[in-house]
């Protein structure tokens, strides 16, 4: 499926060897940069998943619906993935990352397609760029998976990415089940929307200057704004290289994306706040914002005009 790609632009790993200074396309202006607040008593909320699957889960159940609602993302410990799932997989990626330019470019993204090694949603030469290479694949249904973007190099690369891929959903699922039962749905509601849906892996080189899960678009939409998606952004180090693995988990092609009727029938006085889209629609609506901050979410709130106040006499 063709969704739009990136205007071709220099690699970044390669200008970085070079360079003694940030480029200033790769600067944020001082209006994008949030303050950061150091304070040791604010902390990401901690999920043990070992709680909430064998049983004994619920102040766990709790902690869980608390982190969506309220923070939008959590860290997940005793998940179940195997350590040396995870650690081949940082590995392989950065054997990728530490080829020549020349051998990463046989995976390059081709013309209308997000697929592949560059850079995403680059669509002005005056836009402000990441500081920073990615490789974006799909990995879920297998069925759609595009092998040209696949590297070849190292040959372990395939085998550890689909290894990997299968023990996230597993963990997906999961999630998907315990925050169906916090929306006080059914545990299975959520997964039909979502089985045989995409799940893109996006894997990010930046030069110097648990698992995390964000609750994401779709679900703050689906639980009609009850659990909160967060603006993100990855700060770079000065001092060294830092190498990040996302996974995306989205909904099937044939799902509808909007409030789920089971959240707004069990509340009679609450009115859906987001519009109802297919699949397909939303993944165009995707491409088209700038995906920048909350532009997508924005885009797909329903616009109410304010009660007018009564006038006294």
């Amino acid at each position: 499926m063709e969704v739009g790609g990136s205007l071709a632009v220099a690699n970044v790993q390669r200008m970085a060897s070079s360079l003694k200074e940030v480029p200033n396309r790769y600067i944020r202006p001082e209006l994008e940069v949030d303050r950061v607040v150091n304070d040791e008593h604010v902390s990401i909320p901690v999920i043990d998943m070992s709680k909430l699957v064998d049983g004994y889960g619920g102040d766990e159940l709790a902690k869980l619906h608390s982190a969506c609602r309220d923070w939008g993302f959590f860290q997940v410990i005793n998940h179940g993935i195997a350590e040396e799932v995870i650690m081949k997989m940082k590995i392989d990626v950065q054997e990728f990352f530490d080829q020549p330019l020349e051998e990463k470019m046989k995976c390059a993204q081709l013309p209308n397609s997000l697929e592949g090694y560059g850079q995403a949603f680059v669509l002005s030469e005056e836009q402000k760029l990441d500081w920073g290479d990615m490789l974006f694949i799909l990995a879920k249904p297998i069925n759609g998976r595009n092998m040209k973007f696949w590297p070849k190099v190292p040959s372990s690369f395939r085998a550890t990415v689909d290894q990997y891929s299968t023990e996230l959903e597993k963990l997906t699922i999961s999630l998907l089940k315990f925050m169906a039962m916090n929306l006080g749905l059914d545990p299975e509601k959520l997964l039909p929307l979502f089985e045989e849906g995409a799940q893109a892996i996006r894997m990010n080189y930046y030069p110097p200057c648990a698992f995390i899960v964000n609750v994401g678009d779709i679900i703050e939409i689906m639980s009609n704004g009850e659990y909160k998606s967060i603006e993100h952004r990855a700060v770079v180090n000065p001092e060294k290289e830092r190498l990040s693995i996302a996974a995306f988990h989205n909904t099937n092609f044939n799902a509808m994306i909007g409030p789920l009727p089971a959240i707004i029938s069990k509340d009679q006085k609450q009115a859906p706040n987001y519009k109802t889209v297919s699949a397909i629609d939303y993944i165009k609506l995707v491409v088209s914002c700038k995906l920048d901050g909350k532009g997508l979410v924005d885009q797909m709130k329903i616009q109410r005009e304010a009660a007018p106040q009564n006038k006294s006499t």
